[in-house]
């Protein structure tokens, strides 16, 4: 699919902007008093449900599934997507979710490393001064000063850091991945492939239980902004921009959570948080510059 550079940069931020409106939507479901287990499972499920009904509602995006290279689009959904949402759920459980948050925007330089090794060229000097302002300005979003350090443990540094590199992964395989596939297919069989491992987890049975329309309802909502819309813009946007770039628009993510922490839960958001966030967009903005 040949689509322009500022599309592919434009389909990229949608996709990190999608994932930011993930996180207080979830809080919101936290709030009704659904447990993390529950909506880990019917997020994921959800989301692949959605993509397959556009799969067959498109009837140019179906394929032979098997036709292609489904073995790795389904170690980048086992190894990225899913390896990603149960790592960082879990470093949750043991950390503040300033410092999760902290770990997890590591996926920044890991997805450069990535990309360097792989190309075997470094990255121009504007890029790693916006990678430096980026990760100045999400310290200052999340306020990490005022973190909980008491609840700091190695278990969930390892965790949150392990949830950067799978996230980083899935970034960096799905700007290398080439197929004929189309974008709704190839999300489809991405994100398919993350559910085995996630229902070892997380067995799915409590959508039997008669309170299961309602997590069926918030896996829609959630499923639609946290897989299916990153994923289909991911996959469509990467292949023309590169995972550098596409790392550093991603940082789009912390902004709009914050923004939409405000206006969906009420949350109070600071100055200096306030500053980090145009820290964080002056940095996408340095790493779109083309050197002179």
């Amino acid at each position: 699919m040949g689509i322009s550079r500022w599309l592919a940069v434009l389909l990229v931020i949608i996709g990190a902007s999608s994932y930011g409106l993930l996180s207080p939507m979830i809080k919101t479901a936290y709030n009704t008093g659904w447990q993390e287990m529950h909506i880990t499972s019917s997020q994921m499920t959800m989301g692949a449900v959605i993509l397959w009904v556009l799969v067959l509602f498109q009837r140019k995006a179906w394929s032979n599934p098997f036709k292609g290279p489904w073995l790795q689009l389904s170690l980048v959904g086992i190894l990225g997507l899913s390896m990603c949402t149960l790592l960082y759920n879990s470093a949750l459980a043991d950390l503040d979710a300033t410092v999760a948050i902290v770990l997890l925007f590591q996926f920044t330089w890991i997805t450069i490393i990535m990309e360097s090794i792989a190309n075997r060229a470094w990255p121009r000097r504007n890029q790693w001064l916006a990678v430096g302002i980026i990760m100045v300005g999400t310290l200052f979003s999340v306020e990490i000063f005022q973190a909980d350090w008491s609840r700091f443990t190695v278990k969930g540094l390892l965790l949150g850091f392990g949830s950067a590199v799978a996230y980083s992964f899935f970034l960096f395989m799905a700007g290398r991945l080439k197929t004929t596939m189309h974008p709704l297919m190839k999300s489809a069989v991405m994100l398919t492939s993350a559910l085995p491992l996630l229902y070892l987890m997380y067995p799915p049975l409590f959508f039997l239980q008669p309170s299961g329309g309602s997590l069926i309802v918030w896996g829609l909502l959630l499923g639609a902004l946290g897989q299916a819309i990153p994923t289909i813009t991911f996959t469509i946007g990467i292949p023309r921009i590169g995972s550098t770039l596409a790392a550093m628009l991603g940082a789009m993510e912390l902004p709009v959570g914050i923004v939409a922490s405000l206006f969906i839960l009420g949350e109070t958001v600071h100055g200096g948080q306030w500053f980090g966030m145009l820290l964080i967009l002056a940095g996408i903005i340095l790493a779109e510059k083309k050197p002179s």
